[in-house]
């Protein structure tokens, strides 16, 4: 990896030389159509980005359609093979490389038989789904007319959903019992409502000044029929076919090793997920290292508290009322000042703010028992949508106030928040603003933002700190916990003893979480991954430049690029700490 990010420095620092006369016009050409291939994939995506061709569409989720855009990255992969890089730019380069690792994961990936597993503890197609109207636009008829026409399309996207999965299950690639444990819900709670005051309604409370009351009135009878007639039967159908077939037929065994294999399905999401070519032997013994760390810093401040070590000030915290909201709208509040005091911080870090504001809402009470403590959703201008910081407003008792600072750190400012947006803002290829994540990135900056917050002086009493910390040994915990159970044998319970031993963090949490590690793999592992790269960037250009570091100009650097693979973010940064030194005018990407 350091060789890569060498030869990749050596080509950033030549990064504002001018571009060869003679470079060849079909990169842009062929990035264009590659473009139009990934909305053609992503319909709804489409939609938000103001392209209204596919605005009644919802995507194809069976095999026959995952096998043809195999066939299509291929072929993708191909003519970008054929491009003479040495008459690129620079970042014409780092887009080449970004797009190719994406597409030969997606062929990789659809060589498995786990292809077919399209849900987890954390997202289905049927709870994105119930999010739709939080995502589409309502800007003008059209907007309003592909929204209902989107509504009568759901049963076909969920009749593919069904039969992928029905040959997940015939092939031996069903999800784990024990975190289904009242899974179902996920599914009946969105049609718990009547039709009338569902979700899927919620765009036409309100009469936009652009209609007349008579065509409203007919739009919005047409809509309620969409979900009364073809939603809510979806929906019906999907439940009964988890009830009567997949649930009965779960698997015992928590890992993904005990599917057809396993072990190399799970090396692969390793690689994916963290961007790196570690062994899940080296991610769980970097784990250890890393509890190890952390616990002594916990134990430290534990003893400084007045308690014996963390596990005895954790139990302590945990029967604290003083700690814990009594309603949802408190919780949502506190959150909300939290944003708004990091907010205030800002300006000291950053030389390049978003314009795109985000608001905080609860998550949806259908998913909020079985789902994580919190999650951020990505707005945009061009879909006139703010970002949104979803709060978890179920089962108060296990959401501790005192870890708020770092969680609202992690998923709004200074995180995915101004990462996301950011990225989106800058001017680089579209399929760099919205088409590509790398999680290592994302998510190492989200953790990376949490130690961030601790410069800004957010953490400003003992239990915050104790918090900020419990959420760092969550995120090296996952890293012995996510290969322990898909590399190592690990059953579900020794994953929650090991993280409830490790953290302050409650047992709701703990458990939600090791559903999630035991149905998605791998992705839990890029999170501290990533952070410890950045961390170490931020290391090296301090050191390297000394009195000329200045980390506003740092945190800009690495976010103008949007998200990146760890080794090209890597010769990003040495190339910037190079013009540093050099005292060089910033260059383009």
């Amino acid at each position: 990896m350091r060789r890569i990010a060498s030869l990749l420095a050596i080509a950033f620092a030549l990064w504002g030389s001018a571009a060869s006369a003679q470079r060849p016009v079909s990169v842009d050409s062929l990035l264009a159509e590659h473009w139009r291939w990934v909305l053609a994939g992503s319909p709804q995506l489409a939609t938000t980005l103001g392209v209204r061709t596919y605005d009644r569409q919802l995507g194809d989720l069976t095999l026959a359609h995952f096998d043809q855009r195999a066939r299509e990255a291929e072929g993708f992969l191909g003519r970008f093979d054929q491009l003479d890089t040495m008459r690129l730019t620079p970042p014409e380069r780092v887009t080449l490389a970004i797009l190719r690792r994406d597409l030969a994961e997606q062929v990789e990936g659809n060589r498995f038989g786990q292809r077919a597993v399209l849900f987890t503890t954390y997202y289905g197609w049927w709870t994105g789904f119930a999010d739709i109207g939080e995502r589409h636009p309502f800007r003008d008829p059209a907007d309003y007319e592909a929204y209902v026409a989107r509504l009568a399309a759901f049963p076909a996207y969920n009749r593919g959903g069904i039969a992928t999965t029905r040959v997940a299950l015939r092939e031996g690639y069903a999800q784990p019992c024990a975190p289904l444990e009242g899974f179902d819900r996920t599914i009946s709670g969105v049609t718990a409502p009547p039709p009338d005051s569902s979700r899927f309604m919620a765009p036409f409370a309100r009469r936009p000044s652009f209609y007349a009351e008579g065509d409203w009135s007919a739009l919005r009878a047409r809509a309620l029929a969409a979900v009364r007639d073809s939603v809510y039967p979806a929906y019906d159908a999907l439940l009964r076919f988890y009830r009567a077939e997949y649930a009965p037929r779960c698997r015992q065994v928590a890992g993904v090793s005990a599917t057809p294999n396993g072990l190399a399905y799970y090396a692969y999401r390793l690689r994916s997920e963290t961007t790196t070519r570690m062994t899940p032997d080296e991610v769980f013994a970097l784990g250890q290292r890393e509890v190890a760390r952390i616990g002594r810093a916990m134990d430290s401040l534990a003893r400084g508290a007045g308690y014996a070590d963390r596990t005895a000030w954790a139990e302590a915290l945990r029967r604290d009322p003083r700690y814990y909201a009594t309603t949802p709208a408190g919780l949502l509040a506190a959150a909300a000042w939290e944003a708004k005091r990091i907010e205030g911080e800002m300006p000291r870090f950053f030389g390049r703010l978003p314009r795109l504001p985000f608001t905080v809402k609860p998550i949806p009470d259908a998913i909020a028992p079985g789902t994580t403590t919190a999650y951020y959703g990505g707005g945009s201008l061009e879909g006139a949508r703010a970002g949104t910081y979803w709060v978890n407003t179920s089962k108060l008792d296990q959401r501790p106030l005192y870890e708020l600072p770092a969680l609202t750190a992690h998923e709004a400012v200074p995180g995915h928040h101004q990462q996301i947006s950011i990225g989106r803002e800058m001017e680089l290829p579209p399929v760099r603003r919205y088409g590509v994540a790398f999680a290592a990135f994302t998510e190492g900056w989200g953790l990376y933002a949490e130690r961030l917050a601790e410069d800004m002086g957010i953490y400003d009493t003992p239990e915050k700190m104790f918090g900020h910390l419990s959420y760092e040994m969550w995120r090296a915990c996952r890293i012995v916990v996510d290969p322990g159970i898909h590399a190592k044998g690990w059953t579900r319970d020794q994953a929650i003893a090991f993280m409830l031993a490790n953290t302050g963090l409650t047992r709701a949490n703990v458990e939600a979480e090791v559903n999630r590690y035991i149905t998605w793999p791998g992705q839990a592992s890029a999170y501290k991954i990533g952070e410890l790269k950045i961390r170490e960037l931020r290391a090296r250009a301090e050191s390297r430049l000394g009195a000329k570091f200045d980390v506003r100009a740092f945190h800009d650097a690495v976010l103008e690029n949007g998200a990146v693979p760890l080794d090209v973010l890597e010769g990003l940064v040495d190339a910037w700490i190079a013009r540093q030194l050099a005292g060089a005018a910033p260059a383009g990407r």
